[in-house]
């Protein structure tokens, strides 16, 4: 018996069927976004003129919350997908590079790596950023071979149940002091504002940011719903702080791969890779390679960020060269207030 076999024009049925698809998803993606934009609350913008409230986070009313709807409602997760989630400047581009080199160890050597080429973003993508794209060849997360590393600023509560359901998919977030994130935020934000918005001064960053008006924030409630569900399902969300990672690197590293189903065995650790890996993803390493120095981060609606822009210090305690003593004060109060009853900790 003879084996049917799909002739081109089949085929190119398939695919005109597939482009009108994904034509009618992003129309009435666009139909949702428009009709919730107008009835949300604004606020000050850092980048962008303002800032819109969307289930009880700010987020760029742009990009971000096209991107955050379209995650909500079509996003498709595997059982082995890796995802980081993190609050805005809180230690993200170098995990990015430790999960990487830890999870794709056995593929390549130390002295070609792909981090020593490519930039972090790049080997480890922002999953907003490469979703709502009306030309997504490039994007398509589809062709992604597994295990997919995938990195978001979603809050936990915003996260579609596909995300948070399935006890098998593995979530590593990180959190850092909120002075230093106020402080690493606002340096980083004012270097991407457009030059027709006048710079945002500290001052005003930091009433902000106080009043939980920030890109993804109120910053303790984004902290909290990471840390109350990896007290719930801690074998899922492995919950880490910048200052212990700074602190004991070769630990954190070897706890990652442990939790990420890569432990690393008593000949490796013999061998150094431990050690190869903390050095390869160091600030020092990171900082100084041509492509992270001279390269540019495409996002999504063709918004890019110089890579450089994602090296400034990499210090715990940078804070104390900008905050004034009353802001310290008052920003340690409200950090007390919001995480007392949580048992989570910042040095103060």
């Amino acid at each position: 018996m003879a084996t049917f076999q799909p002739s081109l024009e089949c085929d190119n049925i398939s695919n005109i069927h597939s482009e009108q698809t994904d034509s009618d998803l992003i129309q009435k993606a666009d139909e949702r976004y428009r009709e919730t934009l107008p009835n949300l609350p604004k606020g000050k913008g850092w980048m962008t003129q303002h800032l819109v409230q969307y289930q009880g986070f700010w987020v760029n009313p742009d990009a971000a919350l096209k991107n955050l709807m379209w995650i909500q409602d079509h996003f498709k997760p595997r059982p082995t997908d890796i995802f980081l989630a993190s609050f805005p400047k809180s230690g993200t581009t170098w995990l990015k590079a430790l999960i990487f080199a830890i999870v794709n160890r056995t593929r390549y050597g130390f002295a070609d790596h792909p981090l020593l080429t490519t930039g972090p973003h790049d080997c480890f993508p922002f999953l907003y950023a490469h979703l709502y794209e009306k030309d997504r060849s490039r994007f398509d997360l589809d062709g992604f071979p597994s295990p997919r590393l995938l990195s978001s600023h979603i809050p936990y509560v915003s996260l579609p149940n596909s995300m948070t359901d399935n006890q098998s998919y593995r979530f590593i977030y990180i959190c850092r002091d909120p002075k230093d994130v106020l402080v690493s935020t606002w340096l980083f934000m004012n270097k991407l504002r457009p030059k027709e918005l006048a710079p945002l001064s500290l001052e005003e960053a930091f009433e902000l940011f106080c009043q939980g008006i920030s890109p993804y924030g109120p910053f303790w409630d984004h902290v909290l719903g990471y840390w109350r569900a990896s007290l719930e399902t801690p074998e899922k969300i492995l919950f880490l702080k910048y200052e212990e990672l700074k602190k004991e690197p070769f630990v954190i590293v070897k706890s990652l791969g442990e939790f990420l189903g890569y432990p690393f065995s008593l000949e490796e650790e013999s061998k150094g890779v431990v050690e190869e890996i903390v050095k390869l993803c160091s600030f020092e390493n990171l900082s100084n390679l041509e492509v992270n120095r001279t390269s540019v981060q495409k996002f999504s609606k063709g918004a890019t960020v110089d890579n450089r822009h994602f090296f400034r210090e990499g210090k715990v305690g940078d804070w104390k060269n900008y905050l004034t003593a009353e802001m310290v004060e008052r920003l340690d109060e409200i950090t007390y207030h919001n995480l007392l009853a949580s048992g989570l900790l910042f040095p103060s």
